[in-house]
C-alpha cells in the first residue's frame, strides 16, 4: 500500500472533528501531530492517548497541534473521546488510511513487544468498563480490531517531516521523541 515519505507534501484539507468543529491539515502556522490510531474505546488507543492528554500544555507549547483519527464512525466515537482536549476525527471509510499508507495486520496483536502494553491497557480499562466510568468498545468494531498506528509530523507548507509506521499495536511515537521532532 502506497504511504507517505518524509519530503512528500500533503494536500491542504479541512476535516470534520466528532465535536463538530473544522481542523486543518496542514495547520497554516503550526506542525500537525496526525495520529492513525484503531477503533472507539480501543483499550490500548486510550492508554496512549493518556499519556499524549498528561503533556498536552507541554506539546502545544512547542507549537504542535494534535489531530487523532480513528476509523470508527462519529457517533461511537463521540462517547470514547469527548473529554480528549484535542481534535479528534471519524474515518470509517479508512480513506486517510489508505492515503496515508496505515493499514491492518494481525502483527498488531501478535507481536509480542506488544503484549505488555495489551496487558496494562486491559488490566487498566476492563474494571473502568465494569464500574461503568468508561464506555465498552464495539463487539466487532467498524474497520476490525487489527489496525496499526501511524504517526506523521506534518509542516504548515504541508511537507512531511517525520513518520512512523507501527508494527504492532502500541508502536507509536512517545511525546518526547515527539517533542524531539518538532524541536529538530
Amino acid at each position: 500500500m502506497p504511504g507517505k515519505r518524509t519530503g512528500d507534501v500533503v494536500s491542504t484539507r479541512e476535516l470534520e472533528t466528532v465535536s463538530g468543529g473544522p481542523v486543518e491539515v496542514p495547520h497554516q502556522d503550526r506542525l500537525v501531530h496526525l495520529q492513525f490510531r484503531r477503533f472507539a474505546g480501543c483499550p490500548v488507543c486510550n492508554l496512549h492517548l493518556r499519556s499524549i492528554v498528561r503533556r498536552h500544555d507541554e506539546i502545544e507549547a512547542a507549537g504542535v497541534t494534535e489531530v487523532v483519527l480513528f476509523h470508527s464512525p462519529a457517533d461511537e466515537l463521540r462517547e470514547h473521546v469527548s473529554e480528549l482536549p484535542f481534535a479528534v476525527v471519524a474515518d470509517p471509510g479508512k480513506r486517510l488510511y489508505t492515503e496515508f499508507g496505515v493499514e491492518s495486520a494481525r502483527r498488531s496483536l501478535l507481536d509480542p513487544r506488544a503484549w505488555p502494553h495489551i496487558l496494562r491497557a486491559v488490566a487498566t480499562s476492563v474494571p473502568a468498563m465494569i464500574a461503568k466510568r468508561i464506555p465498552s468498545p464495539a463487539p466487532s468494531p467498524d474497520g476490525g480490531r487489527l489496525g496499526l498506528p501511524a504517526d506523521f509530523l506534518i509542516a504548515p507548507d504541508g511537507r512531511v517531516r517525520a513518520v512512523k509506521y507501527g508494527e504492532h499495536v502500541y508502536d507509536q511515537w512517545s511525546v518526547d521523541e515527539l517533542l524531539e521532532l518538532a524541536r529538530a
